[in-house]
């Protein structure tokens, strides 16, 4: 097992983790000061792939968080980094907002509903029944199907809303196909983010609320995993999985030298 001490660059989760809606927490914006007089490399990480990372570093900032846009990677960037990867300059019909279609504009990818390389869901308020129509008619003439996260609900204040993982669920039960997703739990969303920061798993950490996503990925991209227990997890929680993080500590706090 590693030493806390032996870890050069951190990822982290965002929410649940440094901020807890909308109010930073305790702790959190010093660890992040921490990390920048010991010239740490850091990324924040968040499956949500509405915003764009100066949308993300604006909203922290109103949190009393400061995290520079590039110090940002959603699932929206992961999956224009994958995508780029397979098809340079290819094409995508994409349901989404800012976040995802930023990212695939950035990457080189038209946007098009004719033929498209890639069919991409992505989070957004509001899905129109004639864009999943399109969607599936696409999938079903031969366009590949592109999901950014997995997340089947978002958290709102009246309660949990349907998210990406519901309704590509919906398109899966239409067209018979699943998708490839990027985000949380797959560890292809930490391995781009590792090179993104040119760091390596074996002295990189880990920091996340849920056992599910954050910290089974963590272990399968072969980091030293921090579960936090100020977003959704507890001792309960973890006791359900037949994996362990490699230390639970009660919040960020407890990373502060």
């Amino acid at each position: 097992m590693r030493d806390r001490d032996e870890i050069e660059c951190w990822l982290t989760d965002m929410d649940g983790v440094l901020v807890h809606e909308n109010h930073p927490v305790p702790g959190a914006a010093e660890l992040l000061q921490q990390w920048r007089d010991e010239k740490k490399p850091y990324l924040v990480l968040t499956n949500n792939s509405i915003f764009t990372p100066r949308d993300l570093s604006a909203r922290l900032k109103a949190s009393g968080l400061d995290v520079p846009e590039a110090a940002i990677w959603t699932s929206a960037l992961a999956t224009a980094d994958f995508l780029k990867q397979q098809i340079p300059g290819g094409s995508a019909f994409v349901i989404g907002e800012a976040g995802i279609t930023t990212a695939l504009h950035e990457a080189g990818f038209i946007m098009t509903e004719t033929n498209p390389d890639y069919v991409v869901i992505g989070e957004t308020r509001n899905y129109s029944f004639e864009a999943i129509t399109k969607a599936i008619r696409l999938i079903g003439n031969g366009s590949r199907f592109i999901v950014t996260n997995p997340d089947a609900t978002g958290p709102s204040a009246d309660g949990p809303l349907p998210a990406t993982g519901a309704v590509a669920a919906l398109i899966t039960k239409a067209t018979g196909r699943e998708p490839y997703i990027v985000g949380k739990p797959n560890p292809m969303m930490f391995r781009s983010a590792l090179n993104r920061i040119g760091a390596h798993s074996e002295t990189t950490g880990m920091i996340g609320d849920r056992m599910d996503t954050d910290i089974v990925a963590g272990i399968e991209a072969g980091l030293h995993t921090v579960l936090v227990l100020t977003g959704i997890s507890d001792q309960k929680e973890i006791d359900r999985y037949p994996f362990r993080p490699t230390e639970v500590l009660d919040s960020v706090a407890d990373l502060l030298r």
